[in-house]
């Protein structure tokens, strides 16, 4: 049977790509937020669809994007009858505002629980991290939009305390799958950050969440009551500075030998493996409810293991026990 072939475009690993997003459904996603107008020729979905393409080849500025899909041969597998000159960068300009316009929290939230069903992915745990981002030029002072991010000076992760950020708050799940996404202004702390990233976790109502793993700046009062009223549970590195970490750490001192907890091969083949000894033991510690009343004291398991302690909360009020 002879087959006869008109044309042959390096389509590369676009039309892969293509393929994933659909499966998740983004287009109609994002045309739920921004409803398709009749005088589009490309719908805000669609054209999001061309940004990702676009972006994962390599082309980032909005004029080029026609012109490389095209070259692709792109174009008739995201929409039938497009053509190059509706992917111009005043239309994906549109896209992007409607795309602010509605809320990229929203947004970005439905994609997300949508990619856990597709795939069938649980989420025990949420890693929350926090993230500086630079920018450069000068700003107004207060955002124009409600709710907009305040780019101001604060704590710099990259070093750059000379320049202006805006702190991107991002949970994701043990996968690393991205689940939950805030900018905030910048010079916000983490301590500060944490409890309302819990409290948007805990909106996302997600079946089987168990609580939230992240770093020293966690623990606080504020963070462990809001745990405990929530029923949720808390991982985090204890800091230096607190007594319960100090008091864990003599303690583990005094312990002849502790059990292993965790047996690693090495990073290369010379090096030897790495082993994590320590033992749970359980301290009360004070904690702040979110009616900004003190907790008289709260359970929590403390884990002694190589100098260093973590809390675990269980997620419920006065204590209780879990498994890591």
């Amino acid at each position: 049977m002879a087959i006869a072939i008109h044309q042959i475009s390096p389509v590369a690993h676009l039309p892969l790509v293509l393929g994933v997003v659909r499966k998740l459904n983004v287009a109609a996603l994002i045309d739920t937020f921004c409803p398709p107008h009749p005088a589009n020729v490309l719908s805000c979905g669609r054209g999001v669809e061309a940004l990702l393409l676009a972006i994962l080849d390599g082309h980032h500025a909005l004029y080029k994007v026609g012109a490389r899909l095209e070259e692709r041969g792109m174009l008739p597998l995201l929409q039938p009858g497009l053509t190059r000159a509706s992917l111009h960068d005043y239309r994906l300009g549109q896209i992007l505002e409607a795309l602010f316009a509605a809320h990229l929290n929203r947004v970005f939230g439905a994609i997300a629980l949508n990619a856990l069903e597709v795939y069938a992915l649980s989420t025990p745990w949420l890693h929350q991290e926090t993230t500086p981002l630079t920018l450069y030029g000068a700003y107004e002072d207060e955002p124009k939009t409600p709710g907009a991010p305040r780019p101001a000076y604060g704590h710099s992760k990259d070093g750059h305390d000379d320049l202006k950020q805006v702190l991107l708050s991002l949970g994701v799940s043990s996968e690393g799958l991205p689940l939950r996404m805030g900018l905030r202004d910048g010079n916000t702390s983490d301590s500060t950050e944490t409890p309302v990233a819990i409290e948007e976790c805990v909106a996302l109502g997600l079946g089987g969440v168990r609580g939230i793993v992240a770093d020293s700046k966690a623990y606080c009062r504020r963070t462990l009551g809001l745990c405990l009223e929530q029923g949720v549970g808390l991982i985090t590195l204890v800091p230096r500075t607190c007594t319960v970490r100090q008091e864990v750490e003599v303690w583990g001192q005094q312990q002849g030998a502790l059990p292993l907890l965790l047996d690693k091969p090495g990073r290369t083949r010379q090096e030897p493996p790495r082993q994590w000894h320590g033992q749970s033991v359980v301290r009360r510690v004070p904690v702040e409810y979110p009616d900004s009343s003190q907790g008289s004291r709260a359970s929590g398991r403390a884990r002694a293991a190589c100098g260093s302690a973590v809390v675990c909360l269980c997620g419920r009020r006065g204590g209780g026990h879990c498994r890591l």
